[in-house]
């Protein structure tokens, strides 16, 4: 499944990557005009969002991380969002830090640790919401993963946790530094369990898009959330006009259905006639990879499902998630060996759902979700891609 469909630069379009990778920049060959809004420009090719930045390079979720995966092309880049003792939004994958911080060398810190209950399992670690952010301050990231990506441990200790402001503060700046639209993509973590302990995420979020100038359906943003509930708070109290995207899984229900007795799955959510009514509050779905491409008993990839196609009708994009290129991640007649931990062929798994339509996809490296972009859409540098070749 890997029929690449050729498109030449306009000679305008090649000066201008040219002079920006002249400049330093791996900025993505074929500028959008700054009217777009990072999911119409569908002449542009699917969307590049960076996943927690270039968390396959760096320590997630970091400025660092961020910027490196602007730099490989990301158009768009994700925080997610958990809250401080103080209502500070800050950047963390999970509100539980002792994996992604320095918090357990911090003996000024140590009668923080607790375990808690989050969206129904028991959690043992330090969290966001008991430091305020002065305090979280004084923390340095970690890599999440350090036996997988080791070489990403080299970095740890360099970098602080960021804010959501301070991530945005970036998107602006690379935008203009590049030359390019900078999305980001925040998601609310938890946002059933942050209500129950009076740090609600959607006002702080509302706020800091307006006091932005985000709020706007050219600007870039993607709210997402794995909740049902308050994504429909989102766009029908908050009146929120960015992109809201509903993430779903393989398997299991949103917390908000579990807590609140509704028996729906994301399974049904993803149905047809699920999908048209997610259509009446969300403009994109989040799906896991595996509902469009399953896994058989032996681990590969066959067939798709209808999902994208089903979703399309509904008028609703489709960015699925999270492309890595670690083999333990990819279907096995992807993989490159036994290592668990060597890249295999990512190119080849996100072509697959480059070809099945989808609208982005969230990948950990960006630079690969770039160079297959690149590739599907027929560009040529340096050598003659032997598909565009035979396919021009």
């Amino acid at each position: 499944m890997h029929v690449s469909i050729p498109r030449r630069l306009s000679a305008v379009g090649a000066i201008l990557s040219m002079a920006m990778l002249l400049a330093g920049s791996t900025a993505y060959a074929g500028q959008r005009d700054s009217s777009d809004d990072h999911g119409d420009g569908a002449s542009q090719g699917p969307l590049i969002f960076g996943h927690r930045g270039a968390a396959g390079y760096r320590p997630e979720h970091t400025l660092a991380s961020y910027d490196l995966a602007i730099r490989m092309g990301a158009d768009v880049i994700e925080p997610d969002l958990v809250s401080t003792k103080d209502g500070v939004l800050v950047a963390r994958h999970e509100n539980e830090i002792g994996g992604t911080t320095d918090v357990a060398d911090h003996p000024e810190f140590a009668d923080r640790k607790a375990t808690k209950t989050i969206d129904g399992v028991a959690i043992t670690g330090w969290f966001t919401e008991d430091f305020t952010f002065a305090e979280l301050e004084t923390l340095l990231a970690k890599e999440r993963l350090p036996a997988v990506r080791q070489e990403n441990t080299a970095y740890n200790g360099r970098y602080q946790v960021p804010t959501f402001q301070q991530v945005i503060d970036l998107a602006k700046r690379a935008s203009k530094e590049y030359g390019r639209p900078i999305g980001i993509a925040p998601e609310t973590k938890h946002p059933t369990y942050f209500d129950s302990i009076g740090l609600s995420l959607e006002e702080k979020v509302v706020q800091t898009l307006r006091r932005n100038g985000l709020d706007n359906r050219g600007s870039g943003v993607y709210l997402q959330s794995f909740e049902e509930a308050n994504l429909r708070e989102l766009r029908n109290r908050f009146h929120l006009k960015v992109h809201l995207v509903q993430l779903t899984g393989a398997t299991g229900q949103p917390y908000d259905h579990v807590a609140s007795g509704d028996p729906e799955t994301y399974a049904q959510m993803t149905t047809p006639a699920g999908l048209k009514e997610m259509s009446t509050y969300a403009d994109v779905l989040g799906p896991d990879k595996a509902q469009i491409f399953p896994r058989d008993a032996a681990g590969n990839t066959g067939a798709p499902t209808t999902l994208v196609a089903d979703a399309h009708d509904a008028g609703l994009k489709v960015v699925p998630y999270t492309f890595r290129a670690e083999n333990q991640f990819l279907p096995v007649q992807y993989r490159s060996s036994a290592d668990p931990n060597a890249f295999g062929d990512l190119f080849a798994e996100i072509t697959d759902y480059f070809e099945v339509g989808v609208d982005g996809l969230f990948t950990d490296q960006s630079d690969i979700g770039f160079a297959t972009r690149e590739d599907f859409l027929g560009h040529r540098y340096s050598v003659e891609h032997p598909q565009a070749k035979s396919a021009a």
